[in-house]
C-alpha cells in the first residue's frame, strides 16, 4: 500500500478543503435596520399578503391545491380534525 492510500479520508478531506473565516466581514445589522425604514409602512399586512406581486409568485398547484382543500372542507366536513391533525 502506498502512502497515499495509507491516510485516514478525514485528513484528506481536512487537506483538500480551505480554512473557513468564521467572522463576518461586515456588520448586517445597520443594513436590517434601513431596510425596515425603507419599507412601506403605510400598507396593511392582508394588502401586501394579496398584492399582484405576492399572487403571482405562487405555483398554480398550490392554488389547486388550496382549492382541492377547500373542496374536501365542504364535501367532507367531519374530516376537518384528521386534517387539522395532519398539518
Amino acid at each position: 500500500m502506498s502512502e497515499k492510500e495509507q491516510k485516514s479520508p478525514a485528513d484528506l478531506v481536512k487537506q483538500s478543503l480551505t480554512p473557513m473565516n468564521r467572522e463576518l466581514d461586515r456588520d448586517l445589522w445597520p443594513q436590517m435596520l434601513r431596510r425596515l425604514d425603507a419599507g412601506d409602512t403605510d400598507r396593511h399586512w392582508l394588502a401586501v399578503l394579496f398584492s399582484p406581486a405576492a399572487l403571482s409568485s405562487v405555483p398554480w398547484f398550490d392554488w389547486a391545491l388550496l382549492a382541492a382543500l377547500v373542496v374536501g372542507a365542504c364535501v367532507f366536513p367531519r374530516l376537518i380534525p384528521i386534517w387539522l391533525y395532519h398539518f
